[in-house]
């Protein structure tokens, strides 16, 4: 399905955010690796959190949910010999499982989506989970992966951190299980630095030991540790509500987002922040976000590597500032569902904005009167494109279509009826 994206001149209304999918997939993980029931309170139901649940099921867990919780009977140290597993699209979920895949015999993780996770490396984490003793089979560091295990060793491990920091919270996840101790070493330069730091929060809320280098270039994971069965409380997402917020921010507004904690470690929480300094007025009160935008902002610089996914809807409000905006040490973006820095930004050039790009930066020359639209823009099939996109339609002189937008269900299946809830002109149509 296609959506079409019509100008929109004022949002009006209160929303919750949507609960996280970073906290879901790790709660649901770590409940998973326990021996005994936990309960995962306001779980996220996204395309990605769905992979989640479909595979710790697959590898033996049980889980019995509600609209309110998710009831999870772990399989502890001992998943099952199973011999397939599919991630869909979810690149985070595919990764964490390579490193408890390390437990199981022979499986292999098939690739159902060619065109985007199928393109995606994953080289750091093969010779990482290598260097364990696992034997890895794989298409020059893409899916289909299999993984043959059984028996991982601990020791010391070195695994790159330039490209992904999900590769060292893969290993974080699996080797307290190990028989022996282990040290963990980062190599080059550890990107989102603040995800691990909510790796390791969560780790910390099951049970688990790890003794972590305030750089985070170092960890030694003491062995044979056991997840704990326990409570958990998903927080609200700020990943997601960067798109509403940004669209808020671009139009006259007066927006309100529930349930977004002013003490999350959730390195996309500087979308607030970010707003703030392009002068949106806005307060957060009480996990309450309160955007009376006019429409109006300055353009600013800020280093992205610690918000990598509100940098697409920061860019977004940034094409509709006064100035020039530069957004650095972006460069992982070229690793998601699509290149996020040289396939969005030839989108947005369609639309009529004026970007330039670099390896690892992004820059935006703003054009506050707004930009031409009329045309059909290509998302890449990544729902962060999705989202982005739609805020620059909100202020474009004709309407845009984005081809294939349902695929925002990958991490928001309510967005567009969220903005819509908001008063943004937006419909379903069905694909070319």
């Amino acid at each position: 399905m296609d959506v079409i994206v019509n100008p929109t001149l004022h949002l009006k209304g209160n929303i919750g955010a949507l609960s996280s999918k970073n906290y879901t997939t790790r709660y649901l993980l770590v409940a998973a690796l326990a021996e005994g029931t936990s309960t995962v309170y306001f779980p996220a139901h996204s395309e990605d959190s769905d992979a989640m649940r479909r595979c710790i099921q697959d590898l033996g867990a049980t889980l019995i949910e509600d609209d309110e919780k998710a009831v999870i009977t772990g399989f502890g140290k001992h998943p099952k010999d199973v011999k397939e597993l599919n991630v869909g699209n979810a690149g985070a979920v595919l990764r964490f499982l390579m490193g408890i895949a390390a437990l199981c015999p022979d499986v292999t993780f098939v690739n159902t989506y060619p065109d985007s996770l199928g393109k995606r490396p994953h080289d750091d984490l093969i010779v990482a989970l290598s260097q364990l003793g696992v034997e890895v089979e794989h298409n020059d560091g893409r899916l289909p992966i299999t993984i043959r295990g059984g028996h991982p060793t601990g020791g010391k491990i070195k695994v790159s951190g330039e490209v992904s920091s999900q590769y060292l919270s893969a290993l974080l996840f699996l080797t307290p299980l190990l028989e022996e101790d282990s040290e963990i070493e980062v190599l080059g330069d550890l990107k989102s630095k603040v995800v691990v730091g909510q790796t390791l929060e969560v780790l910390e809320q099951a049970g688990i030991v790890i003794h972590a280098r305030e750089d985070y270039l170092v960890f030694q994971v003491p062995g044979r540790q056991s997840y704990e069965a326990k409570t958990y409380t998903v927080q609200g997402d700020y990943p997601g509500s960067a798109a509403i917020l940004a669209a808020a921010a671009v139009t006259q507004s007066d927006v309100i987002v529930e349930r977004l904690s002013a003490t999350s470690k959730q390195g996309e929480r500087a979308i607030v922040d970010v707003l703030k300094l392009m002068e949106v007025p806005l307060t957060h009160e009480d996990d309450v976000v309160h955007v009376q935008g006019n429409g109006k902002l300055k353009a600013l610089e800020f280093d992205g590597d610690a918000a990598t996914d509100a940098v697409l809807a920061m860019v977004a409000a940034a094409v509709f500032a006064e100035g020039t905006s530069r957004f650095y040490n972006v460069e992982n973006l070229r690793y998601k569902e699509c290149d996020r820095i040289t396939d969005y930004l030839a989108e947005l050039r369609k639309a009529g904005a004026n970007v330039e790009e670099r390896q690892a930066e992004i820059i935006v020359h703003g054009r506050p009167e707004g930009v031409e639209g009329g045309v059909e823009i290509n998302a890449h099939y990544d729902h962060r494109v999705i989202m982005a996109l739609s805020i620059v339609g909100l202020r474009s002189k004709q309407p845009i279509r984005i081809k294939d937008a349902h695929h925002v269900a990958k991490s928001y299946p309510q967005f567009f009826d969220h903005m819509k809830a908001l008063g943004a002109q937006v419909e379903w149509v069905d694909s070319l």
